[in-house]
């Protein structure tokens, strides 16, 4: 008995979708091969080019491909930097002058002190303040000493260091010698008058510029005018050029009797520099004997 299979349809049959061709790139290299071999057999000579698509979570990473890398134009050379100008010093006006030294502006001709008396004239003297290095660093003014009513004045040229502690002039070493030539002429500090060209020390005892003597003319003028010797004895070479207003060295000027105004000068070398110089001791003594023999002044025995 020959048996006829039983169909059982459980429902409609579905329609079997065919399934979809693989692409080239997801073949393994072997039936990519055997592929395109096929084809070449079959007469394709050519296959469309692929169209690009972006790559996305479910694209193989050898699919993506990469934009190429596009290099930046090269720089142009850069110029090396300049250095910055420097800056202009500040000009200053013609005829300033720096600030740390104060101008001294000499007094015009004819300006002198009119101080009706010494005791004035020096409390002037104390208060002034035209020399801006000499006012700052000098202790106290040296006015002067001796008699007022004088007939012979010993002219220096400014304080030492003893005279400017003590203020008064003539009594260190070169003040103690001169006290001994005055002796040996029969005369004590008290018979004359003894005064210097500057009336404050100089730093470190140097020479007093001549803007520094000018200044201080105006009180040397009026000591001498309330003095009013006959006679000035100018010690060194800085008080003879100074007081006689010339540059004629000191060598030249001894020896002899000057007048100028009104009054008879002797000019002779410094105590200081006969206290250095012991051979010139014998010319200053000479020109001491000049003096009191112009003074009419006997000089005593052994002297």
């Amino acid at each position: 008995m020959r048996t006829v299979p039983t169909t059982v349809c459980l429902g409609p049959a579905r329609k079997k979708e065919p399934s979809a061709t693989p692409r080239m790139s997801e073949l393994d290299p072997r039936t990519l091969l055997n592929r395109l071999e096929s084809l070449q057999r079959a007469g394709v000579t050519a296959l469309p080019r692929a169209t690009l698509r972006p790559a996305s979570v479910d694209t193989p990473a050898e699919a993506t491909l990469t934009p190429p890398q596009v290099e930046p134009p090269p720089e142009a050379p850069r110029e090396p930097p300049q250095p910055s100008p420097k800056p202009l010093p500040p000009t200053q006006p013609l005829g300033r002058v720096a600030p740390q030294k104060q101008l001294i502006v000499p007094p015009a001709t004819g300006d002198v002190s009119t101080a009706p008396s010494l005791e004035v004239l020096q409390a002037e003297v104390a208060a002034c303040t035209a020399c801006h290095e000499l006012s700052t660093t000098r202790t106290q003014t040296v006015f002067g000493v001796g008699s007022p009513d004088a007939r012979l004045c010993f002219m220096g040229e400014a304080p030492g260091a003893d005279e400017d502690r003590l203020g008064e002039p003539f009594i260190g070493r070169a003040g103690q010698l001169l006290n001994r030539m005055l002796s040996a002429c029969g005369l004590e500090r008290t018979d004359v008058y003894i005064l210097n060209v500057l009336k404050c020390r100089p730093p470190s005892n140097r020479n007093p510029a001549p803007d520094e003597s000018q200044a201080c003319r105006r009180f040397l003028t009026r000591q001498l005018d309330l003095i009013a010797p006959e006679y000035v004895c100018c010690l060194g070479a800085v008080a003879a050029q100074n007081f006689l207003e010339t540059t004629t060295p000191i060598g030249r000027l001894r020896g002899r009797v000057h007048e100028h105004l009104g009054r008879k000068v002797v000019c002779t070398y410094h105590p200081a520099y006969l206290l250095r110089n012991p051979s010139a001791k014998r010319p200053a003594w000479e020109d001491l004997q000049m003096l009191m023999a112009e003074m009419g002044i006997e000089i005593p025995s052994g002297g």
